[in-house]
């Protein structure tokens, strides 16, 4: 799930009397000293790296431009990390909000090992809300001589931990959401995708619709000094001080997870399909395709994580506002957990109200993985419909925009968070039009100068949306909202949320009119 927080305050509030006995046996742990933690840096010699050398010529060719290749396919995206791996010579530095224990997690844990066996540098930051089952994995990996692990703002109770969220609620509700993983500092991969198999085309149950992007250039460095920021922040702890260090066999263990995850016949066809995938090799050939652009990254400092004063200069939208501009024309915005808040919807409402084109596409109720966040989007809806935002809600039925759909295959949700301004400015990244991203979590992404991939952005509203997602609109007799299937047949109509049943819906009403869209 990407927001176990949400079910652990579901849990919370279904169990009052479970959590006030919890709160008098368990204490709030302290968290441990960082003296003796040493500062580490990118590593910025790129002499006769491999990667280098392929990406020389395109550098000098486009001066002060950088070279982005989109990764909508979610094979591709897993193929790519798995690849540049393989290709890296110095270092890979690697941060993440999730790393599933699961296949593609065991896998590409098993190609930065590989990676590290070589005599790479490796530093992995993790958001430690999300790493319930890895401590021994994460010990082991953090033993080897060439790996460092960190855990950002962790939490203290290891087997209970949902108690940490009763215990100390205000820090551990702030998480790290930021994703990039690059090699060398010459390459790297920034976007929306976690590491898990519902991120990559590999889970049976859901799959995410989603997108990332590969960078090379000028835009490198700057994630290079974002990733240090962090894993140099007060909030990031060497991971030995909360897992403890590796059992003896930890190593030998760690094989034995690798190997599980090469094993079975599903694991076979998905690996295969991996390999089919030349991306690095087209990369080193000088083969793969790439736009030569304008490229900036913007990020919240890390400071956001323990300040509770909500200062406005340390926020990733104090930065990327001015940096993208009021829209003149189109504004096109994709976020799988959108809640605009007070200020958002009426943001949105004024654009279209002078002329704007605004189209939003989120999930549909019966699409999200998270249905108390549908419930701050829901309440807005006819405020947005009203002021002429035109709002498409993903079906879960729905092939990947674009693609074509696996037959029987996951039900779909949508995961990407990006945004184009007048078919000419792209933003990709990890950010969610929601007051959580705003406001709590930290949050990187790139605001990419790029009338190609912004177009094609505008292309899937203008082709693929109203296929696989409903359009929600008010209806003709005033009543709102009103959702419509466009089938085969003709036009379906809906009065309530479609692929829903009474008990769901209800209690998205309930959590409407409920004080926690801060949370969200």
């Amino acid at each position: 799930m990407a927001r176990p927080w949400v079910h652990r305050f579901g849990i919370a509030t279904r169990a009052v009397g479970a959590a006030a006995l919890a709160l008098l046996v368990a204490a709030c742990a302290s968290l441990p000293s960082l003296e003796g933690r040493s500062p580490t840096f990118a590593l910025t010699d790129s002499a006769g790296i491999s990667l280098a050398r392929a990406i020389g010529p395109a550098l000098t060719a486009n001066p002060g431009k950088s070279g982005i290749h989109a990764l909508p396919a979610p094979t591709d995206a897993f193929a790519a990390r798995v690849l540049l791996a393989a290709a890296a010579e110095r270092s890979l530095d690697i941060q993440y909000y999730i790393w599933h224990g699961d296949q593609t997690g065991y896998l590409l844990f098993e190609a930065v090992w590989r990676a590290a066996e070589r005599g790479v540098r490796v530093r992995i930051l993790l958001d430690d809300a999300n790493t319930a089952g890895l401590d021994d994995t994460i010990a082991a990996l953090d033993a080897h001589p060439n790996i460092e692990v960190r855990l950002y703002n962790p939490l203290m109770q290891r087997h209970a931990r949902a108690l940490n969220f009763l215990t100390d609620f205000a820090r551990v509700n702030r998480r790290m959401h930021n994703k990039s993983f690059t090699a060398d500092n010459e390459v790297t991969i920034v976007g929306g995708r976690n590491i898990g198999d519902e991120y990559f085309g590999a889970s049976d149950e859901v799959e995410f619709t989603d997108l990332d992007v590969m960078a090379f250039g000028p835009v490198v460095h700057e994630v290079s000094k974002e990733f240090d920021l962090y894993w140099n922040s007060v909030s990031a702890y060497p991971a030995a001080l909360i897992v403890g260090e590796a059992a003896p066999d930890a190593a030998g263990k760690l094989q034995t997870k690798f190997a599980a995850a090469h094993a079975g016949d599903e694991s076979s066809a998905y690996i295969a399909a991996v390999r089919k995938t030349s991306l690095v090799q087209d990369l080193l050939d000088r083969r793969l395709p790439v736009e030569w652009v304008d490229a900036r990254v913007v990020s919240d400092d890390p400071a956001k994580t323990l300040d509770t004063g909500a200062r406005k200069d340390i926020l990733l939208l104090t930065e990327l506002l001015p940096m993208i501009g009021p829209p003149a024309t189109s504004f096109d915005l994709v976020s799988p957990y959108f809640v605009p808040g007070d200020e958002g919807t009426a943001a949105l409402a004024k654009l279209a109200q002078r002329g704007v084109k605004v189209r939003v596409l989120t999930n549909s109720l019966a699409a999200t993985d998270v249905a108390a966040v549908h419930a701050g989007y829901a309440k807005r809806r006819c405020d947005l419909l009203r002021a002429g935002v035109e709002l498409y809600e993903l079906k879960p039925s729905a092939a990947r925009i674009g693609k074509e759909s696996k037959p029987g295959g996951s039900s779909s949700s949508l995961h990407a968070k990006t945004s184009a301004l007048d078919r000419n400015r792209l933003f990709v990244g990890s950010f969610n039009f929601d007051q959580r991203s705003a406001l709590l979590n930290t949050e990187m992404g790139m605001v990419i100068e790029s009338p190609v991939l912004a177009q094609r952005l505008a292309t899937v509203f203008d082709a693929d949306v109203r296929k696989q997602a409903y359009e929600v609109r008010v209806a003709a007799d005033g009543h709102c909202p009103e959702w419509i299937e466009r089938a085969a047949s003709g036009e379906i109509h809906y009065d309530v949320d479609p692929g829903t049943g009474v008990a769901q819906r209800a209690w998205i009403r309930l959590l409407e009119i409920l004080p926690i869209e801060w949370l969200l």
